[in-house]
């Protein structure tokens, strides 16, 4: 009966989750022009909409390239961050992991705020020049990578960099060699969610992002305020194409590690 619960309970909370986008995802193959309406018939027109449309596809670009750049300035960042943290004593230890926690649990509009009155009122950086932006990315998205990573090194046996210097390793070899190849799924792990972070931002984006420029998160919001249809719908089959492509680096990325394991046996 207890077992019965829980698959109940848990088949719940899965459909309350995904039931909404499997809507959504039928809908974008068809031509019904709002979610709810009738559908008369199958149709691939929003996909070609998407890819036709080119000022959807310079904010696809546009977010893809933000995205990734400032997701990999932050896995640098927060790689060498926890590796520091990880190896100071217990005083900046502490610190250093408080200090990361409150961009975690802040909200982002204030962090938006924040990022916009410091570098674009007080410091008077142009906000054209997409540094304000750049900034509140990583500002938002470092952290994330910071808690992905110490897990890892606290897996990691203490004694490893110590063993490499005293075998004639160099603290750099010591440290590209040995501490941060035992860091790579923690790193990769990290670095897709600070992709997805900053796929997802709305706030921070509004306050720091150049007038003509535009994400996926911004460009949706004011699409669903105006009365352009053709852009509505394209939209759910973006929504529909990110939902899969999400599915599939997360089948991957529980998959490949055990068949690597598989094969190594």
């Amino acid at each position: 009966m207890k077992t019965a619960l829980k698959i109940f309970w848990l088949s719940l909370v899965l459909a309350f989750i995904y039931i909404p986008v499997l809507v959504l995802a039928v809908y974008s193959f068809t031509d019904a022009t709002m979610v709810g309406a009738g559908i008369s018939g199958f149709s691939f027109e929003n996909y070609i909409n998407l890819f036709k449309n080119e000022e959807l596809r310079d904010m696809i670009f546009n977010t893809l390239i933000l995205a990734v750049v400032c997701a990999a300035i932050s896995t640098v960042l927060a790689t060498f961050g926890a590796i520091g943290a990880f190896y100071s004593k217990k005083l900046p230890k502490t610190l250093l992991n408080t200090a990361n926690q409150i961009p975690v649990v802040n909200a982002d509009i204030v962090t938006g705020f924040s990022v916009c009155i410091l570098l674009i009122v007080l410091m008077r950086i142009n906000k054209d020049s997409f540094i304000p932006l750049g900034i509140g990315h990583v500002i938002l998205t470092a952290p994330f990578v910071y808690l992905s990573i110490l897990p890892k090194l606290k897996q990691m046996d203490n004694s490893l960099y110590e063993a490499a210097l005293d075998l004639g390793a160099t603290p750099a070899q010591a440290l590209f060699k040995v501490v941060i190849p035992q860091l790579i799924p923690g790193i990769l792990s990290g670095f897709m969610l600070a992709v997805t972070l900053s796929l997802d931002d709305y706030f921070i984006t509004t306050y720091t992002k150049p007038s003509t420029f535009d994400t996926i998160s911004t460009y949706v919001v004011n699409a669903t305020k105006g009365s352009q249809t053709e852009i509505k719908t394209a939209l759910w089959a973006l929504s529909t194409l990110i939902f899969l492509i999400v599915i599939i680096i997360v089948v991957l990325m529980n998959i490949l590690p055990k068949a690597k394991k598989g094969a190594e046996k």
